[in-house]
């Protein structure tokens, strides 16, 4: 790895959480992702499944962690298995690890090789009666790819099919939601990979720059300080590309005038930063480009504060709605006409920001939770509102990460340059 591994006390508590929800002779099962083929006999970088990752801290592929409270063997009650290292594999592949290492990184005491998990697991499976299973239940999701997951499900119901089954995804997403400190520790360093990352290309962005050329510089710069890479795909947009909000081409010269918006952000031990800022090419904003800048900046300052505990996201998302429709107004962009004969399902504002202002944000950069529950403290969102102005060719978004407190909130991203006057002061001093 090459990040430092978090306290195997995070694991302890998360599985801890988990035993809390099962039912009696209930068992649960992980399962890592797999390695993924690119061509010929290449793959793709290896990324951990970030449930098993959540309750175990391993990060090693052909992995399976099973919590069973009620197992009547004590060793049944927690098992990680394990792909077996060898001579070979250490040669080719590298060492993977051991099972004092498993022990040590997860917690878990009982940990056997996997090809010892099928005569296991049909010893503990006559002792269950009920058998909890995972499987990507993200809003988002789009899975056209079978995972490990998925066919262990099919082989499980296939020779325990009188077994009753039941969903792992609504515990791991109230799990995962509400961030333990460790877990909030390493996002703000990841933020700050992120910053210093950041302030390198304040000094770097001058006209004719190409966008891949800064995306590159990002990229380096996170991954110099131990960063595996960015948590996502860069948005690298300037001037009118700044409009499509999922640009990822990063391939136009930036020119003198325009606005580049840097929707950018750094992984650490898995855990996502996501972080959107605009800069002006030649250094200086342009009146214009001001006052859409700071309009946005009033809407982002304002909505940080409505994130708080009991707060549901849809409410939350409506009166920011109506933070921008003010703005918009101010700017020129919407008249109270537009207003009065809005549709109520797609308000004016949403010709100029479509998009919503804030997600769960952890181990995944669009991370798990219940929308349907409210705000809790120690959740984990981004907060980003944009003005989008197609005809003008100048998009404006700013991103910040912030922990939900009882009291408020704590921004990851608060030491992150922020206000027009100190992007400018940056870029020319």
């Amino acid at each position: 790895m090459k990040y430092q591994a978090l306290p195997q006390s995070l694991y302890v508590k998360n599985r801890a959480k988990l035993r809390e929800v099962l039912p009696p002779k209930a068992m649960a099962v992980f399962n890592s992702n797999d390695i993924l083929p690119s061509n010929a006999d290449g793959t793709m970088p290896f990324r951990q499944n970030n449930d098993l990752l959540y309750m175990s801290g391993i990060d090693q592929e052909e992995s399976i962690l099973i919590v069973f409270p009620d197992a009547f063997r004590e060793v049944h009650r927690e098992m990680l298995f394990l792909k077996e290292t060898s001579e070979e594999i250490a040669i080719w592949e590298g060492a993977k690890l051991t099972k004092e290492e498993a022990r040590e990184l997860s917690g878990v005491q009982n940990v056997y090789w996997l090809d010892e998990f099928e005569n296991i697991f049909k010893i503990i499976a006559a002792e269950a009666e009920m058998i909890f299973l995972n499987s990507n239940e993200h809003l988002r999701r789009n899975n056209p790819v079978e995972t490990r997951d998925d066919r262990f499900r099919k082989w499980c119901m296939q020779h325990y099919p009188l077994h009753r089954y039941e969903r792992l995804a609504p515990h791991m997403h109230r799990f995962r939601s509400v961030k333990e400190p460790e877990e909030i520790e390493t996002m703000r360093h990841a933020c700050g990979i992120t910053r210093d990352a950041f302030l390198e290309l304040l000094a770097f962005v001058k006209p004719g720059v190409n966008e891949n050329d800064i995306e590159a510089l990002f990229n380096f710069e996170i991954m110099k300080r131990r960063s595996r890479g960015p948590a996502y795909q860069p948005i690298i947009a300037s001037g009118a590309n700044a409009c499509v909000l999922h640009y990822v081409e990063n391939n136009q010269e930036c020119k003198a005038g325009d606005v580049i918006l840097l929707d950018i952000g750094a992984e650490y031990a898995n855990y996502a930063s996501d972080m959107t800022r605009c800069i002006p090419v030649s250094g200086r904003f342009t009146p214009r480009q001001k006052d859409v800048y700071n309009a946005v900046l009033r809407v982002m300052k304002e909505a940080k504060t409505m994130l708080r505990p009991g707060v549901y996201l849809d409410d939350y998302q409506k009166e920011v709605g109506l933070l921008m429709e003010k703005e918009l107004l101010g700017l020129g962009l919407l008249t109270k006409e537009d207003i009065k004969n809005q549709d109520p399902g797609w308000p004016a504002y949403k010709k100029y920001f479509m998009h919503g202002t804030s997600h769960f944000i952890g181990l995944d950069t669009h991370d798990v939770g219940l929308w349907t529950e409210p705000i809790k403290a120690g959740m984990a969102f981004t907060v980003e509102p944009g003005i989008y102005i197609r005809e003008e060719g100048l998009g404006i978004r700013l991103e910040n990460d912030i922990i939900v407190r009882e009291d408020g909130f704590d921004d990851l991203m608060g030491d992150i340059p922020l206000e027009a006057d100190e992007i400018e002061a940056l870029m020319n001093g």
